[in-house]
């Protein structure tokens, strides 16, 4: 086994990044993924800028190591062909509208009698029972929905937005991990089921203490910038040079090295900062010291030093600096692909590493259909002439 996924098939039928993303994720460690996408036009990321050689980066970002089944998913004809795929697939994953694939005739209750190894992953945004089911979602709507957007940011500020699509990501892991879950729990049984992952769900257990705190305790949560919540000094600072950097220095023992570091030993006896709790409650004091320290230094003289003194710390990076980062580009992170016609670009490396059965970057996002008449040889037996007519036909493309 050179893979931990070989041999494991996986029809893609997902759009955006939550559904593509964790199909992504199977297929970086061996698993065989077919995108099923709209003839001609593909998937709707395809269409999003910024572009090389005319194919999306957005696209590119979230689907290689897969193929291409492209067919028209209003034609009955197709829909029996993606009941087909589905009858040889171990894994389907689908992020439609709550009812959609129902109306296609590749419901649950349809495919788990065609198919009963079947593992069905369903990704929405509001899970498909529920009065909010029907509703559209994205990743920002269920930051905003669960609170996580009102717990970020300044607190003179507005809510604010993570400045990635977090709750996409945690989503789609989520959905990995019921993946791999429902296949240990085939091993046993025989028999596939039903996996649900949904945004607003996945964005609600990234709250930390904010849902305890509010039930049994009353306290609401409230915005804090990058000031940690729990312990204190632990914020970001700016240099003499104007880069930033974030000291995480919270702990006794970490604050003590911290007090050393910047020949300021007077601090440990204040007894403002005697604990944890009471360098919390005079959290803009004990962060007023520490920023006056580091605005008489450069950022980068700031990390050294507490490197020296084994203090959590890092420059806060921009991208110029992230794509240059030698222990990124060390742990294989930052790769080179080569697209038919993007050409060669930078992406993401296989995040799990694994010591035995690794993971590998196999191939670049596919074009729309490139694999159609492929697949359908080598998982329906078909023969080109029955592509051929359907193709005709316009069914498949």
């Amino acid at each position: 086994m050179s893979s931990a996924l070989q041999g494991l098939k996986v029809l893609d039928v997902s759009r955006f990044i939550a559904g593509p993303f964790c199909a992504m994720q199977l297929g970086d460690h061996g698993a065989d993924v077919v995108k099923v996408e709209r003839i001609d036009t593909g998937e709707d990321t395809r269409a999003n800028e910024p572009k090389l050689g005319g194919e999306s980066v957005y696209f590119m970002t979230y689907n290689r190591n897969k193929r291409s089944f492209a067919l028209d998913f209003r034609n009955p004809e197709a829909q029996a062909v993606l009941r087909e795929l589905a009858g040889k697939a171990d894994v389907l994953i689908e992020n439609f509208r709550p009812g959609t694939m129902e109306q296609m005739g590749c419901g649950w209750e349809t495919l788990s009698v065609l198919n009963p190894r079947l593992i069905m992953v369903r990704i929405s945004g509001f899970g498909q029972t529920g009065p909010l089911a029907q509703r559209p979602c994205f990743d920002v709507i269920a930051q905003a929905m669960s609170g996580m957007m009102d717990i970020t940011g300044d607190p003179d500020g507005p809510p604010t937005m993570a400045g990635t699509f977090v709750v996409d990501y945690v989503t789609a892991l989520y959905g990995t991990i019921g993946v791999l879950t429902a296949l240990a729990a085939r091993e046993q049984t025989g028999r596939g089921q039903l996996v649900e992952a949904t945004l607003l769900e996945s964005a609600a257990s990234l709250l930390m203490t904010a849902i305890p705190e509010q039930v049994v305790l009353g306290k609401t949560m409230r915005r804090q910038g990058n000031r940690d919540r729990y312990t204190a000094p632990v914020n970001t600072f700016q240099g003499a040079d104007g880069a930033w950097v974030h000291i995480a220095s919270g702990t006794d023992p970490l604050f003590r090295r911290l007090a050393n570091a910047m020949g300021r030993e007077d601090l440990l006896q204040d007894p403002r900062f005697a604990t944890a709790k009471t360098r919390v409650e005079n959290a803009d004091a004990i962060e007023a010291e520490v920023q006056a320290w580091v605005a008489r230094h450069t950022a980068d003289a700031v990390v050294e030093a507490m490197d020296r003194a084994g203090i959590p710390c890092a420059k806060v990076a921009t991208m110029v600096d992230v794509v240059e980062n030698p222990q990124l580009k060390a742990r294989g992170q930052i790769l080179s692909m080569e697209h038919p016609r993007a050409g060669i670009y930078p992406t993401h490396g296989v995040t799990v590493i694994l010591g035995d059965t690794p993971g590998a970057v196999r191939r670049a996002a596919p074009l729309v259909g490139e694999h159609t008449r492929e697949v359908a040889a080598e998982w329906l037996g078909w023969s080109n002439e029955r592509c051929d007519d359907l193709m005709a036909r316009r069914v498949l493309g």
